[in-house]
């Protein structure tokens, strides 16, 4: 489970969709579940705990990718769950370690290239 921390812009299709996917899943942990369940107490879900506004935002600059590379989006988060504090603070990597990371896998993050559909 991962929600990266760099721009949306610098990830690959494959990374975007996934943090996409993964974003979901926290997301529910955190508003429907309460803190209970198999991820309940991941490194990557404590860090967002009672930071859901900036989940949110974070799901907001995700889809506004997605739109970008003309892609579809069908799954909008309820933004009444939205609450708490709306930035990021806490990283599990840094966003310079994130980068290395990324340019470590074998696809195209970080490179900036304009995807079609």
């Amino acid at each position: 489970m991962r929600v990266w921390d760099i721009h949306p812009k610098d990830l690959c299709r494959k990374h975007l969709l996934a943090e996409h996917r993964e974003l979901h899943g926290l997301w529910n942990i955190l508003t429907k579940h309460e803190g209970k369940g198999g991820y309940s107490r991941h490194p990557e879900t404590l860090r967002w705990v009672g930071k859901q506004k900036a989940l949110y935002l974070r799901h907001e600059a995700l889809v506004k990718e997605v739109f970008r590379r003309g892609y579809r989006h069908h799954t909008p988060l309820d933004k009444k769950f939205a609450i708490g504090v709306g930035s990021q603070r806490v990283f599990i990597n840094t966003v310079s370690e994130q980068k290395m990371i990324l340019k470590q896998k074998a696809c195209e993050c970080l490179l900036h290239k304009k995807e079609k559909r």
